[in-house]
This record gives C-alpha cells, sequence and structure tokens, in this order.
C-alpha cells in the first residue's frame, strides 16, 4: 500500500493560496474550496508544480519556464520533516512522480478548456489557456530531464 491514510487535502496548494506573515513565515492555506479526502500526493504536487517553476505560469517566453531542482530539494525537505511518519516508504518515493503527475494533470486541464472555448479558467486573452498549457508541457520537459539521474 503507497498511501497509510486518505486524508483531508487542499487540492489547490498553489504558492498563491498560502498565506504569510510579514516574515515569510506560512500561517495557513486560503482559498477552501476544493478541501476534500484525498491522497497527500495531489498537494505535494500541486506544491511542486507552482513552486518549482522559475517562470510565471503563463509565461509565452517558454525559454524562461525551467524546473528548479533546488526549490524542490528544499520543499520536499521540509514537507518530510513535517509528514514523513503518515506517508509510507513507498509513498515517500511516489513523490516524485505526483509533481510530474500534477504538472500534467494541469497540463491537460488548461489545454482541455482552451479546446472548449474557456469556460472553466478565467482569462485574460484568446490563447491564455494554451499559453498555460505549453507552459506546463515545457515544465514536465525540464523536470524530465532535471531529474532523470537525481531522484
Amino acid at each position: 500500500m503507497y498511501f497509510k491514510t486518505v486524508r483531508v487535502t487542499h487540492n489547490d496548494t498553489k504558492i498563491s493560496n498560502s498565506l504569510f506573515d510579514k516574515n515569510n513565515k506560512g500561517i495557513c492555506m486560503i482559498d477552501t474550496d476544493t478541501v476534500m479526502p484525498g491522497i497527500i500526493h495531489y498537494d505535494f504536487g500541486d506544491a511542486i508544480r507552482t513552486i518549482c517553476n522559475t517562470a510565471a505560469e503563463d509565461e509565452t517566453d517558454l525559454s524562461k519556464v525551467e524546473f528548479n531542482l533546488e526549490y524542490y530539494k528544499a520543499y520536499e525537505k521540509g514537507f518530510l520533516e513535517k509528514s514523513k511518519d503518515s506517508i509510507s516508504v513507498m509513498g515517500i518515493k511516489q513523490l516524485p512522480l505526483a509533481a510530474k503527475t500534477m504538472i500534467f494533470i494541469m497540463a491537460l486541464r488548461f489545454l482541455t478548456d482552451y479546446l472548449n472555448n474557456d469556460i472553466y479558467y478565467k482569462t485574460n486573452y484568446s490563447d491564455h489557456n494554451l499559453d498555460r498549457a505549453k507552459n506546463q508541457f515545457k515544465l514536465i520537459e525540464s523536470f524530465t530531464k532535471k531529474t532523470a539521474n537525481t531522484l
């Protein structure tokens, strides 16, 4: 069994949904409309997707989109310091896959919304979701290259 338990998960753990104090200490998660039972890998993967992208989610210059491996390692270290006792050994080994999976899921969601005439995500221009999808696919490519021999 990969996961010790289903637990309460946020399911939208992007960095902009974290509230910080004036000293940049995390206080809590906000935007809780997606909270439900789930597995911790969803939250880990989505946090990595936003924290480790060197560019904005809708950056159109894909040369700026890279996966920051150092941020990944730092986040994983802190994450495991607080949660390793509630995750199985196999579950810990699956954290990199969780990150890659969440990046891929979001790429597909942006692309699907674009193909459906932008009915789900708020957009600021006609190809906004297409640009987001390309960005996430580029992030997967960078993730794969940078983690091939390290994770």
